[in-house]
């Protein structure tokens, strides 16, 4: 009876350092992407889509809807001076194809907010009927390693997303990181709808920061396109199919 206790001790002495091995394999796993965790989770939501810019190449917009996309977000501008080259046909393929599109601008940390939001208001013009607009706010060139002064960042992101609402009388939507968003966005864009990356696990906030778009994996493969870029980014929507008509501009 002796040997049986002292053995059953060794047993839960050893368990919370297997729990921890088995936790830090799982995690392992998730970041390497050997572990698809993500494939898991998203399915839980109703609405998926894809965000999309020259390197997909040529689109076939219709073969795409049929692979389960609702939505898609297009790259229309960065900065103040580049426009992306297959903009001008992925919005008017995917709007002949009655898809819900957006068109999304990259942020320049280099370029007075002014002349990015005129950039992306004069390539994009109307929205009606289509999603609101994105912005799409991640490090560059280096930046994550010599980061730019906080509050020079959050006051032109302010004055791009002001310029952009009073144009189009939408709040637009911001795309980031999670290293960007915890030094710029974090505790200063509430009222924004949150498009957060996260190829790893599922997103988690505070009670303050809810997302309404998580763009899960950044290497699908569908069928429909023909570029450069053989992946695809996919994304899910944190509602159903009527609440994302919210996201329609009128």
């Amino acid at each position: 009876m002796l040997k049986k206790h002292r053995k059953n001790r060794k047993i839960k002495a050893a368990l919370p350092f297997t729990v921890l091995l088995a936790a830090a394999f799982l995690t392992a796993a998730a970041l390497s992407g050997w572990l698809p965790l993500n494939a898991y989770f998203s399915i839980q939501y109703e609405v998926r889509g894809v965000d999309v810019s020259h390197y997909q190449g040529t689109i076939d917009w219709e073969k795409l809807k049929e692979q389960d996309v609702g939505f898609a977000f297009i790259k229309a501008t960065e900065g103040s001076g580049h426009v992306d080259g297959q903009f001008a046909a992925n919005w008017k393929n995917a709007g002949d194809a009655k898809l819900k599109t957006g068109a999304y601008h990259f942020f320049s940390f280099d370029s007075p907010a002014k002349t990015q939001a005129e950039l992306y208001i004069n390539t994009v013009g109307d929205l009606s009927g289509r999603m609101v607009p994105a912005v799409d706010v991640e490090y560059y060139a280096g930046r994550e390693q010599n980061p730019p002064d906080k509050d020079a960042v959050v006051q032109s992101l302010k004055k791009l997303l002001r310029i952009l609402e009073e144009h189009y009388q939408v709040k637009p939507v911001i795309y980031t990181t999670y290293a960007v968003y915890n030094r710029y966005i974090k505790g200063e864009f509430y009222e924004y709808p949150l498009w957060i990356r996260n190829v790893y696990y599922p997103p988690v906030f505070g009670n303050k920061s809810r997302w309404t778009f998580w763009q899960y994996s950044d290497t699908a493969v569908l069928e429909g396109y023909e570029g450069t870029e053989k992946y695809i980014d996919m994304n899910v929507f944190r509602g159903s199919e009527e609440e994302l008509e919210q996201y329609l501009v009128p």
